[in-house]
């Protein structure tokens, strides 16, 4: 898994041609919780969690925001095949993220 920030254009493209598991994790800049649900994240990576994360500020994302619906920050999305399957907006624990990301 390798956490990267993206623009929402960026990830529309990919989206396309998107077959795999990946994950959006949705964040704004000055979200306490968001920073520290990131560093979760961090640490799942570490621990070995294999799905890819995106990271986008959900200010710049008007078009993901809507068409998934995602209702506030942090807000992490699992995606197969370019669709959302699944919304956790809190981040209980780092094993709890790592047994989603694996």
């Amino acid at each position: 898994m390798a956490m990267q920030e993206v623009t929402e254009q960026q990830w529309l493209q990919r989206e396309a041609a998107a077959k795999e598991k990946e994950a959006v994790f949705f964040f704004t800049p000055l979200c306490g919780t968001c920073k520290i649900g990131l560093r979760m994240l961090e640490i799942a990576e570490a621990a070995g969690a294999s799905v890819p994360v995106s990271l986008i500020n959900i200010n710049y994302a008007p078009v993901l925001r809507e068409k998934w619906r995602v209702a506030s920050v942090p807000c992490l999305v699992l995606v197969e095949g370019g669709e959302p399957v699944q919304r956790e907006y809190a981040m209980q624990s780092v094993d709890t993220l790592y047994q989603l990301l694996k």
